[in-house]
């Protein structure tokens, strides 16, 4: 599998909606475009250098995009916003800051901007906080457990928030492996171990339940190899034990 890392402006992205998705921008989607900015502005990826807007935020939302209309299914706006936005209720400072500083919260914001079907979609996006597990078990179950229940939850989920959560993790397995060759850090390799764990617990599965998306399937399968042989090759270049 050939791989890069796929990069797509804002300006690229508004083009590819008006020129070849045939989609109207209007407000609706320039407020959460915006709101995306404003979360994720500046951040960059596991690789230190690549624009978390332009390396995942835009290409998620395309790529689900594409598939809608590939499959001749009736995309608007609403489900386009929810895939821009699709990361903005992940904890960190900058979005804690954003319910700081609106009196009203972060949560009542986004309702009121959006609705409750987008805010919806965010939030069975989001993964539960641990806080909510009984601590009477080891952090590695209640970690467990909380990814049973978030697997329970999408395997039941609509069509737009499937293919959202499916086109998020392709682009998070794809540019992983991408940059696995070059990246040493620790943190690359302690992904590429969840995602593999993942892809063979739900990931890979999930494709193939009702609705199915044997194109996604097709990647994700690829990506999983792909990752498999470098999480090998770094497993087998450590020291063994004598």
């Amino acid at each position: 599998m050939e791989l890069s890392i796929e990069s797509l402006s804002k300006e690229s992205f508004l083009s590819f909606l008006e020129n070849d998705a045939n989609i109207r921008v209007d407000g609706f989607l320039e407020s959460a475009m915006a709101v995306a900015e404003e979360v994720h502005e500046g951040v960059k990826r596991e690789d230190g250098v690549s624009s978390f807007l332009d390396t995942h935020i835009w290409p998620v939302a395309k790529n689900m995009t594409v598939h809608y209309r590939q499959h001749n299914k009736a995309i608007t706006t609403v489900e386009i916003a929810s895939a821009v936005l699709h990361d903005v209720l992940e904890d960190n400072d900058r979005i804690l800051n954003l319910y700081e500083t609106r009196s009203y919260g972060f949560d009542a914001y986004l309702r009121y901007q959006f609705g409750n079907r987008v805010l919806n979609v965010l939030h069975s996006l989001r993964t539960p906080a641990l806080d909510s597990y009984e601590r009477k078990t080891s952090k590695k179950d209640m970690e467990q457990e909380r990814f049973h229940d978030y697997c329970a939850l999408l395997a039941n989920a609509d069509y737009d928030l499937k293919c959202i959560k499916l086109f998020d993790r392709v682009n998070n397995m794809k540019f992983i492996a991408y940059t696995a060759s070059t990246n040493k850090k620790p943190v690359v390799y302690m992904k590429i171990k969840r995602y593999l764990l993942e892809a063979e617990d739900f990931y890979l599965a999930y494709t193939i339940l009702e609705p199915r998306m044997p194109e996604l399937y097709k990647q994700l399968r690829g990506l999983y190899e792909q990752l498999r042989s470098y999480y090998l090759e770094e497993t087998l270049s450590l020291p063994q034990a004598q």
